[in-house]
């Protein structure tokens, strides 16, 4: 049986979503939010190697991982540690894409490429997005970093293609709401450039990323009012061309 394990660097963030829990409220697990410190998080790993099933890591729950202030310390030890997959099989990075300069980026491309791991070890990194427009997503995120989050995702994408790699994939999250479903299309058509132009098989999804590759992963938002929020997926969806009327999976409020 597979294991995915949440070994969460931090439960602070950056940012105010609307949408997320952890921007609700003032301790995200009703104790003052903080940073993991050295030693739980070496001795976090360690114990990893005494798991009998695969270990699927993740650095992240509800605060933004990269804002802890020895990320990439921490992620480039549990690769050098991971020889041979001994301690997790596969690793994966959900981010807001605020804090991602290029020196971050090239450490990640690195570690995805070391020669004593599985080749798709580090798969891919999730970055959410949600929104296309600077307005919108000052909107959505509470805070003014889109331009910010663009370059830092594109160029992301540039090195990749310039070291002739493969992994890790990127996922491009929207999550559907009032605020943004107006510029979906643009979204899509936006990082759909941006990666075909690089010679990327892109995939566009409604439901969880499966597949090994890009995607531009489209999301209903968790609310008070589901049938609405579903509804509003839905029409979004069949606008992103993901679905049809016909599709056995949609629920009674036509979404997914």
């Amino acid at each position: 049986m597979d294991v995915n394990l949440n070994l969460e660097l931090t439960d602070h963030c950056n940012i105010k979503c609307k949408m997320c829990s952890q921007s609700m409220r003032d301790e995200a697990h009703g104790v003052p939010m903080r940073f993991m410190d050295w030693a739980t998080w070496r001795n976090s790993l360690r114990g990893l190697a005494d798991m009998p099933d695969d270990v699927h890591l993740c650095p992240h729950w509800l605060g933004e991982p990269t804002l802890h202030p020895r990320f990439d310390r921490y992620v480039e030890y549990a690769f050098l540690t991971n020889r041979a997959n001994r301690l997790f099989r596969s690793f994966k990075l959900h981010t807001n894409g605020v804090i991602f300069n290029e020196e971050r980026a090239r450490l990640l491309l690195r570690l995805a490429q070391l020669p004593d791991q599985a080749p798709d070890t580090f798969n891919f990194i999730h970055f959410s997005v949600d929104a296309h427009s600077r307005d919108v997503y000052a909107e959505v995120k509470g805070a003014d970093h889109q331009p910010r989050v663009y370059r830092n995702i594109e160029r992301f994408i540039a090195l990749r293609a310039e070291a002739g790699l493969e992994r890790p994939y990127v996922t491009l999250a929207f999550v559907v709401q009032p605020d943004n479903a107006h510029e979906a299309v643009d979204f899509r058509d936006h990082w759909l450039k941006i990666l075909e132009a690089r010679g990327r098989a892109v995939a566009q999804t409604w439901d969880w990323p499966d597949r090994p590759m890009d995607t531009l992963y489209f999301r209903p938002l968790n609310c008070g009012d589901q049938e609405a929020s579903d509804a509003l997926h839905a029409r979004v969806c069949r606008q992103l061309g993901l679905t049809d009327r016909t599709d056995s999976r949609l629920r009674h409020a036509e979404s997914f």
